[in-house]
């Protein structure tokens, strides 16, 4: 069976990920497109490259991610550096002949998102394949979704909402790591997790034209953080801790308009106390609605019109062997899949892409369009008007 050589490009949370993704994939994708191998691991602090060696089964390590793109044994490069790395790592992989796979939001700034779709879709003529890795959408709760809608079930889409609210960066002593930085993150909660749901929300309902909200930060100062690893939250600092100002949003709300004529809203937030990973969407057709809940990601709750007056309401689908690839997770419905498993799904699209050279649904294109709409929601914030989207 064909190996693929793998080479990653930071050692932290979604570095873990990653490699949890291409070591289960094939547990479940049998036979494999093609098997990955952990080749090379890079982190610009050289204790975490060498103790992710260790860990996660990487042949070697490096400090320097240059050695990666430049070796002739890596076919496939993952990046999950902070953003503003994004675009050099990504556009010297691709000029290298490498497919790459690079964590979200695509960058940091408008322009290198630009610059990266521009070098993918040269790449691509070679056949390159390049994917930004929004694993939301891959939810089989989310792709049932999709069916449903694209079958014609829900009848036109009217409404649609979509809220991604977290809290573990409510309290004011979580430490200042880069996603609170903009000249490193690009942006906070617009960028960080709002970009997921702008995706889900453009992957139902096709391309949002318009937005009009507001943007906004309400803890101005955060203790500095103590080390390169970013802890999402896990630890607090003192109040003795030195503190340096917040210069991104902490929540984000907006209004949209679709192509196709369907209204929606859009709402994040990293504050939100009670709420951990709370990703949902509600949309509302003519001949139906459909309601999914991340915390609960192995259901959809659906309405259809046409049910009978005396029985109309949400029912619960439980997604399991009969949907999007449960013939290859568990066997019944209810036994569930978790963060895990969608990696490996994440993964296998990636793959499977390389193997037979056609273009993943997230290519960077699509990256590319979700900066779009997270530029004109910055335009909107500070204008305080709609604002219409580049095409």
């Amino acid at each position: 069976m064909k190996k693929l050589n793998v080479g990653l490009v930071g050692a932290g949370f979604m570095g873990k990920a990653h490699v949890v993704g291409y070591s289960n994939m094939p547990k479940f994708f049998w036979p494999a497109p093609a098997v990955p191998v952990m080749k090379t691991i890079c982190d610009i602090v050289p204790e975490i490259a060498e103790d992710a060696r260790e860990r996660f089964g990487f042949e070697k390590c490096c400090t320097d991610w240059n050695n990666i793109v430049n070796d002739p044994d890596i076919d496939v490069v993952s990046i999950c550096t902070p953003n503003n790395a994004h675009a050099e790592i990504a556009i010297a992989a691709l000029k290298a002949g490498k497919h790459v796979i690079c964590e979200k939001p695509i960058a940091s700034k408008l322009e290198d998102a630009k610059a990266m779709a521009d070098a993918a879709e040269e790449a691509a003529k070679k056949g390159i394949i390049s994917m930004n890795a929004y694993q939301y959408r891959r939810v089989p709760a989310i792709d049932l979704a999709k069916k449903l809608i694209d079958e014609g079930s829900i009848g036109k889409i009217l409404n649609i909402r979509c809220t991604y609210l977290q809290s573990w960066s409510a309290d004011p002593s979580s430490p200042l790591s880069w996603r609170f930085q903009k000249e490193i993150a690009g942006a906070g909660t617009l960028g960080d997790i709002a970009s997921h749901v702008i995706d889900i929300a453009q992957y139902l309902a096709g391309d949002i034209e318009e937005v009009t909200g507001m943007m906004n930060t309400y803890i101005k100062e955060r203790p500095v953080q103590e080390g390169g690893v970013d802890l999402l939250g896990t630890v607090k600092l003192g109040a003795d801790a030195e503190k340096r100002p917040v210069d991104v949003d902490d929540e984000t709300s907006f209004l949209v308009r679709f192509k196709n004529g369907a209204v929606g809203s859009i709402e994040a937030t990293r504050n939100a106390w009670g709420r951990n990973n709370y990703i949902t969407v509600e949309l509302h057709g003519t001949l139906g609605s459909i309601s999914f809940n991340y915390e609960r990601l192995n259901e959809l709750q659906v309405c259809f019109a046409n049910d009978p007056d005396n029985c109309r309401g949400f029912k619960t689908i439980y997604t399991g062997p009969a949907h999007f690839h449960g013939e290859v997770t568990w066997n019944i419905p209810g036994m569930n899949i978790g963060y895990g498993e969608l990696k490996a799904i994440e993964m296998y699209e990636f793959i499977k892409a390389v193997a037979t050279g056609e273009q993943p649904s997230t290519r960077f294109s699509v990256g590319y369009r979700v900066e779009r709409v997270c530029e004109a929601m910055r335009e909107s914030a500070e204008s305080g008007n709609w604002v219409k989207v580049e095409d």
